[in-house]
């Protein structure tokens, strides 16, 4: 069986190691799986299989090379204070410009394995990360975040693709006010709210939301099939 992981070289000669999954046919769009704070887990490396199966060449990078190789946390308090420990090194006082040079690692990689168009999705910190990539990485033409932790603080970032963004009303490190501030300032996001807590969609966390998770998930295939697809 081939190996899922690959090496891939960030511009600033960086090299990380990042998840790949294929689907069963020759696809033509691909997808960026970004990670939250605690790496290119089984839960991020399952989400990449989801979208293979949907007929999507996907890769998830791992950001958090950059300070600690082959992270892949589970949901403790112990997981946690580490992943945010980790999102620190990376994106030190909230400059990930480092992470964007290897979310376009990981796009080069899609478009050179012929892949037309470009999606991103990314959850939590990942979340973040997707949307300043919409707007500062070459080459992705629709972006979905899901509860992206510091996006209200960087309502500024304007995004260059479409974009679809998914929060939950009970999430407390993003409170309905500052999404709606978000918002206010990027009225062509399409934003959704659902009732659920922050990591609705993760279903090795105790916030998991199934009637969410399914939800969104579904919006955002139908706007991945729109954007990548033309369907």
């Amino acid at each position: 069986m081939t190996d899922p992981f690959i090496t891939l070289t960030a511009s600033d000669s960086h090299q990380l190691a990042a998840y790949t999954a294929a689907p069963a046919t020759a696809s033509k769009a691909g997808i960026v799986v970004i990670q939250e704070i605690f790496g290119v887990n089984s839960h991020i490396r399952s989400v990449a299989d989801g979208y293979a199966k949907e007929g999507y060449l996907c890769i998830a990078p791992a950001i958090f090379d950059r300070a600690e190789r082959d992270v892949a946390l589970g949901y403790t308090e112990a997981d946690m204070q580490r992943g945010f420990a980790l999102k620190m090194a990376v994106a030190p006082n909230g400059d990930a410009s480092k992470v964007l040079l290897d979310v376009a690692a990981a796009v080069a990689w899609l478009k050179a394995q012929g892949v037309g168009r470009v999606g991103i999705v990314g959850y939590c910190f990942g979340g973040l990360v997707t949307w300043l990539s919409a707007g500062q990485v070459e080459g992705i033409n629709a972006a979905v975040c899901y509860y992206g932790g510091g996006m209200p603080d960087a309502a500024a970032s304007k995004a260059k693709c479409a974009v679809m963004a998914h929060f939950g009303d009970q999430d407390h490190w993003l409170p309905l006010e500052k999404v709606g501030q978000f918002h206010a300032a990027n009225p062509e996001v399409d934003l959704h709210i659902y009732a659920a807590n922050h990591g609705f969609n993760c279903d090795q966390r105790a916030s998991y939301n199934e009637t969410a998770a399914k939800s969104a998930r579904a919006k955002s295939l139908g706007f991945f099939s729109e954007h990548l697809r033309g369907l």
